[in-house]
């Protein structure tokens, strides 16, 4: 199926409960070489700070994220969709549904890492307007591989209209 023909679809943005946890161990071992186990999940969600939700489609869960509630930001510790419904809109609407916890006052920004073989991830966040800010050498317990940190910012409608402006880039192009 081409990427013109993938229709977006409509989910339902809820907190994660017991019930979901084996449909989401099935989206984690789906997506990641070196997925989370049941008790990885378990052990960060017992955590105060520590939330997760699920996208649900059809009384289906289809997507989770779990995060970090730290005092001025978020840090996401994980998020996937179910493989057949990427580029779907189901990632976008749960980094939609993280954004609007952002405020001026108290979090104003979204971390996370992604590893550097993760092309995929990098691209999906950064046309949800996140930034690579930094590479974080040998992130990984499992392989030696880098991890990039990349940083949503919370910016007011002031904020935005007086960013600076490359003006080098401007004229390069």
């Amino acid at each position: 199926m081409s990427f013109e023909q993938k229709q977006l679809v409509r989910t339902h943005i809820r907190w994660m409960i017991r019930r979901d946890m084996p449909e989401v161990l099935a989206i984690e071992s789906a997506s990641f070489e070196f997925p989370w186990l049941e008790d990885d999940f378990i052990r960060c969600l017992r955590q105060r700070n520590c939330i997760g939700m699920v996208a649900e489609h059809d009384d289906r869960v289809v997507g989770f994220m779990i995060y970090e509630l730290n005092k001025n930001r978020i840090q996401v510790l994980n998020f996937a969709t179910v493989p057949e419904m990427r580029r779907r809109g189901v990632g976008t609407q749960m980094v939609r549904k993280l954004v609007g916890k952002l405020s001026a006052q108290r979090r104003t920004r979204i971390l996370l890492e992604v590893r550097e073989t993760n092309l995929a991830a990098q691209l999906f966040f950064r046309d949800a307007g996140f930034r690579a800010i930094s590479v974080l050498r040998d992130y990984y317990e499992d392989t030696p591989e880098d991890a990039y940190l990349m940083q949503y910012r919370y910016l007011t409608e002031e904020a935005e209209v007086f960013q600076p402006v490359n003006r080098i880039a401007r004229l390069a192009g």
